[in-house]
């Protein structure tokens, strides 16, 4: 008896042939998948040991390393329309419908919100020269951004790439989906990878431009900040740099917020939700969403190689532009009020992983001198820095 017409329908697959056990692999991902599937896929395997056994940002790095291989699982669309095959177009899926958090710039202002309620600005209230440090180190995006020029990227991909060098993820994942969404996979991969080799890739450009002398180097300790100052400060810091760079409204808007509301002992409710549940909630949809738009056909192209080359230039410039500046400013300051230039290290924006570093790398010299509070100040300056530079290129850069 032959099969009705109904039945019949059912058993193919988007083609005239029956849907056989022949038919049915070669519709499965063993089917579909090709190699830069499988490349991807490992790559995704090799984000999540490193964030488990060697603690490479494990909070981001384990959920884009997942989102990487559930992103890179081949299926036929027209047999399954509800998949993720298509996350940066096409069809409508969940995966898309939570990547659409990173595409319109919702996720990351949300996780400056959760980082102002982590914040403690105490360390640059009280040291505010060190805040020049972390302006300096955002030498980096610029240097990046001209790179990227002379690599044949356009304006718009060159600014998205350069925001690299600020060491930045949210704001590196903000700039890029409003300017080369195309790319966002690539750039947001590097700048989170870049920030987990912090503790490789600093110490030896730390250990080349500065003495031995000037890394025993102690700084006069950090003085008591009141509570007054740590409340006005968010306010007057958001005006400042608002109006400085009105493009990083949303970012600087939202850090500040966040810190407002941890420091003005009314509202500790809201700040342990922001810096707590919410803010875990969206890393956990950020970072496995940017995983997910790393298909192979998006991921493994030049662009990408390039990218994650001028990545590891940028964050090394960084680097040497905060130690660099930490050395020029100490020649007009006397006596105590000298800086022991690894703190200009901590100018990257990679919070506290740089300042970690710059206090683990002090100590190999001087078991007691404790750098950890000195560094803070150029670090938390430096996500302030970062996010004013995206604000400029966002406002002067046409996307």
């Amino acid at each position: 008896m032959s099969p009705t017409p109904h039945l019949t329908a059912a058993l193919v697959s988007g083609t005239d042939r029956p849907l056989n056990l022949l038919g049915y692999l070669e519709n499965t991902g063993f089917g579909q998948a090709t190699v830069g599937n499988i490349v991807m896929i490992v790559l995704g395997l090799v984000l999540i040991y490193l964030a488990i056994k060697k603690d490479f940002e494990p909070l981001l790095l384990v959920p884009i390393g997942f989102g990487m291989i559930a992103g890179n699982i081949p299926y036929n669309p027209e047999l399954m329309p509800i998949g993720y095959q298509d996350v940066l177009g096409g069809q409508m899926s969940v995966f898309k419908l939570f990547y659409y958090g990173v595409s319109s710039g919702f996720f990351p202002p949300l996780v400056f919100l959760g980082i102002g309620a982590m914040t403690d600005f105490s360390a640059l209230l009280s040291n505010p020269k060190l805040l020049i440090l972390g302006a300096a180190a955002q030498i980096g995006i610029f240097i990046t951004l001209i790179g990227s020029l002379m690599l044949g990227f356009d304006l718009s991909e060159a600014a998205a790439i350069g925001i690299i060098g600020g060491a930045d993820g949210p704001t590196a994942i903000f700039v890029s989906s409003q300017m080369a969404p195309h790319l966002l996979g690539a750039i947001a991969i590097a700048a989170y990878s870049y920030m987990g080799l912090v503790p490789v890739i600093q110490p030896p450009i730390m250990r080349l431009l500065t003495t031995k002398d000037e890394r025993r180097r102690r700084m006069r300790p950090t003085r008591q900040v009141s509570q007054k100052e740590k409340i006005l400060f968010p306010i007057f810091a958001f005006l400042v740099t608002a109006f400085i760079a009105p493009g990083a409204i949303t970012l600087l808007g939202m850090l500040f917020f966040g810190n407002l509301l941890k420091e003005s002992g009314v509202t500790n409710r809201l700040a342990e939700s922001a810096q707590g549940a919410l803010n875990n909630i969206v890393v956990i949809l950020l970072g496995f969403s940017v995983g997910t738009s790393t298909q192979a056909r998006y991921f493994l192209t030049t662009d990408s190689v390039k990218i994650f080359v001028l990545g590891a230039v940028s964050f090394a410039i960084a680097t040497v532009g905060g130690l660099l500046f930490a050395k020029l400013m100490n020649l007009f300051l006397k006596g105590d009020d000298k800086i022991n230039p690894l703190v200009g290290a901590a100018g990257v924006s990679a919070v506290p992983d740089s300042a970690r570093v710059v206090q683990m790398e002090g100590r190999k010299y001087d078991p007691r001198n404790h750098l950890l509070m000195h560094a803070m100040a150029p670090n938390v300056a430096g996500v302030i820095g970062s996010a004013i530079a995206a604000g400029v290129l966002l406002s002067v850069v046409p996307h």
